[in-house]
């Protein structure tokens, strides 16, 4: 089973994200925050990060670059997910390290897919 870290300070968007990737291929937990979300990586090795762009204390850009500076984080995939449409910001995940962008509203249609390759379940 492969462990998901879920990270927005929405919680109708962590229960979305819940809802969509909940399965018997994931455990999925969940994080209020960036600095939450940090601390509980230098706890268990997740399989996959998917964290919202603006959120208080590390943003998802500043969380991915952390969690790059980690040995167990260096090839997991993370994903970053915002409203932003702005090439900026997508430049910025990039050159943190981020795998990936998708923009809200998520959907499942295409989350899931993007999860199970980058997961190798497909």
């Amino acid at each position: 089973m492969k462990k998901i870290l879920v990270v927005d300070d929405q919680l109708a968007m962590r229960n979305m994200f819940k809802k969509i990737l909940t399965s018997d291929k994931f455990q999925i937990e969940l994080a209020e925050d960036g600095a939450l979300a940090y601390r509980a990586a230098q706890l268990v090795d997740y399989d996959m990060v998917i964290t919202d762009y603006y959120m208080p204390h590390l943003n998802g850009i500043e969380l991915t670059d952390k969690l790059r500076a980690l040995r167990a984080y260096i090839g997991i995939p993370i994903l970053i997910v915002s409203t932003a449409k702005n090439t900026k910001f997508k430049e910025e995940a990039k050159g943190a390290g981020a795998t990936g962008w998708f923009s809200k509203p998520i959907k499942q249609d295409e989350l899931l897919p993007t999860v199970l390759q980058l997961l190798n379940l497909r």
